[in-house]
């Protein structure tokens, strides 16, 4: 068996049986990454019921996982333009969201091939573009998305005040 996770992983669309797995990780990953790289950032328990709610988002949107050795290990959502929960900002522009993968496989390069995934989706669907969200000061995401070629793209930002601010990046399609 390889011990590189990414040739291991298996990507696939999200079933409902993987729903309470897939908020427990998206909790997990966000909690832990946010408190060794923003320490500020807590997570309120309705943020946490939000991230946890998968069975909503799965109405809206494709929401696929990695699988590694038959754990559900990585996830990542993509809305079509028009649906609701959608934070992209341009029309015919898919939203990538709620991408993370399992705290022990953090930094092991599982995030690649779900976004590869899902930008396989975007183009299936025709679609202009990807828009995203990064927090302001998740440096490290950002350069992750930038070297997949999403380019900053500031007319898109999201200023939630209080204490979030969620800078806009664009992968253009065509």
């Amino acid at each position: 068996m390889s011990t590189d996770v990414v040739k291991r992983a298996v990507i696939r669309e999200a079933r409902p049986e993987d729903d309470n797995v897939i908020g427990d990780l998206l909790v997990d990953a966000y909690v832990t990454q946010y408190a060794k790289k923003l320490p500020e950032v807590v997570y309120s328990e309705e943020r946490k019921a939000f991230l946890r709610d998968v069975a909503a988002k799965r109405k809206v949107c494709t929401i696929m996982v990695a699988e590694v050795d038959g754990e559900v290990a990585g996830t990542v959502a993509l809305y079509p333009p028009g649906a609701p929960g959608t934070e992209a900002w341009l029309p015919r522009t898919a939203d990538l969201r709620a991408l993370a993968t399992s705290v022990r496989y953090h930094g092991q390069g599982l995030a690649q091939p779900l976004l590869a995934e899902a930008e396989v989706l975007a183009k299936r669907w025709g679609v202009d573009a990807i828009s995203l969200h990064v927090r302001q000061g998740a440096l490290g995401v950002a350069r992750m998305y930038q070297r997949r070629g999403y380019q900053r793209t500031p007319e898109g930002d999201m200023d939630r005040r209080p204490d979030v601010f969620l800078e806009a990046y664009l992968l253009p399609l065509k």
